[in-house]
């Protein structure tokens, strides 16, 4: 992935604009939400939808193609129910 830089000065009240080429890179719009995180004196922008994405990719490498996980939550929700 190649790292992108650019420049930004701070307006009134604050004001940053996202260039347009940052924001057709994010698939974000007018009045669409987004996510900035900061870590370690460092800034990311994200939405939500690419934090579902990263974290469905990292739940994949620890199960197997074609594992029905809803209805084995549902499942293992039932039976503890069973026990309350």
């Amino acid at each position: 992935m190649a790292i992108q830089q650019t420049r930004l000065r701070i307006g009134e009240n604050g004001r940053v604009v996202i260039p347009a080429s940052v924001r057709k890179a994010l698939g974000v719009g007018v009045g669409d939400e987004i996510i900035l995180q900061q870590q370690d004196g460092d800034f990311r922008i994200t939405t939500q939808q690419q934090r579902i994405a990263r974290a469905r990719r990292r739940i994949r490498q620890y199960i197997k193609p074609g594992t029905p996980l809803v209805a084995e939550f549902l499942a293992e929700r039932r039976e503890a129910a069973k026990h309350e």
